[in-house]
């Protein structure tokens, strides 16, 4: 069992039903991620030029041929901050540098694979909304994700030059308490030992999950 195994309660997580009031108990203070505002920015560089670095294994036989690269992290490094809030509203021009941290596949000169790290650099300049002044600060936070199908090896420089496709989400967060209803702690059933016969009920479920159409005004 587990709470997505076929297990009813009222006090596990899952698809309401009924009266949403109904089980309602307390007022729960949680602390979490606030994020007020967010924006994904998807480009494509052309001939982006990344150094190589500590390799595996070490010392490879040059010249390289690249492979293939993409991001290692789910989470870009957010560095120059700039913040100018706008004169009407809550809105600020946002300027940060966003690094990307990438792993490069490559064939050295005898055929032997390898793997290196680099990065990959965004200048980003964008309009988003901020919160008013207060004591708690937010904070710029960015969801990088990237891949790179193509590239070539510069001998002369010990550079890569790739094309990569890049999706970067910045966001404008907070840590704060939040006053939430609650229905109480979770009941926490025991977990369902793996067994081939568990491939059965997985091959008969539907192949996007089911519910309701949005309504039309």
């Amino acid at each position: 069992m587990s709470f997505f195994s076929n297990f009813s309660s009222d006090h596990c997580p899952g698809t309401i039903s009924g009266n949403p009031l109904n089980g309602l108990c307390e007022k729960v203070c949680i602390q979490a991620e606030k994020i007020f505002d967010a924006g994904i920015i998807q480009t494509r560089l052309e001939n982006y030029a990344v150094v190589p670095e500590n390799p595996v294994p070490a010392a490879p036989t040059y010249p390289l041929t690249f492979v293939s690269a993409r991001s290692v992290a789910s989470e870009g490094t957010v560095s120059n901050v700039n913040v100018e809030r706008q004169p009407e509203g809550n809105c600020a021009r946002i300027q940060a540098t966003v690094s990307i941290p990438i792993e490069i596949v490559y064939l050295d000169a005898n055929g032997v694979e390898g793997k290196a790290t680099s990065s990959i650099t965004l200048n980003e300049d964008v309009l988003m909304y901020v919160p008013s002044a207060s004591v708690m600060p937010f904070t710029v936070t960015s969801v990088a994700s990237c891949v790179s199908p193509e590239g070539t090896f510069d001998a002369a420089t010990g550079t890569f030059s790739i094309s990569a496709c890049v999706t970067c989400i910045l966001k404008v967060a907070m840590q704060v308490e939040l006053l939430v209803p609650s229905y109480g702690y979770c009941a926490i059933p025991p977990a369902q030992e793996y067994s081939q016969e568990v491939c059965s009920g997985f091959f008969e479920l539907p192949l996007y999950p089911q519910g309701r159409a949005c309504s039309k005004k």
